[in-house]
């Protein structure tokens, strides 16, 4: 009986570490395998729950990078993103990067959904194009 009940509280702490967490900008700080600074980080994914938040797919984001038109994988679907320290992610609303256009400075941003792109809109699954530059 005493085994059982341990693990049943032992139980939520194996399914939350399984979950997604955003990282922390600092934690971009290691180069691309090419040798390339990674200046962001944008995921298809994102939870009511701050901690179960930067899930999904996964498009890592290179310094200088230059993106007109998402891939067609991440393409309004990203719903959360971490900019590196130091670097600075301008997306776009519209593919070609026209349309509405944001500034995500060094940090995590866990739920687009919070961050206004019109009176009625957000940024949640609304980026079609991106431009990630460092310091």
């Amino acid at each position: 009986m005493k085994a059982l009940l341990s693990t049943l509280l032992l139980l939520p702490l194996l399914f939350a570490t399984g979950q997604a967490q955003c990282p922390a900008p600092t934690e971009l700080q290691n180069p691309h395998p090419n040798g390339t600074k990674v200046c962001a980080q944008m995921y298809t994914d994102n939870s009511p729950y701050y901690d179960l938040c930067c899930a999904g797919s996964l498009l890592m984001v290179l310094e200088g990078e230059d993106q007109p038109y998402m891939p067609t994988a991440f393409n309004n679907k990203v719903s959360s993103l971490v900019v590196a320290q130091r670097c600075e992610l301008t997306v776009w609303y519209r593919k070609g990067k026209a349309g509405s256009t944001r500034v995500f400075k060094a940090g995590a941003y866990p739920r687009l959904q919070e961050f206004k792109r019109a009176i009625f809109s957000n940024w949640d699954n609304a980026i079609s194009a991106y431009y990630c530059k460092c310091r």
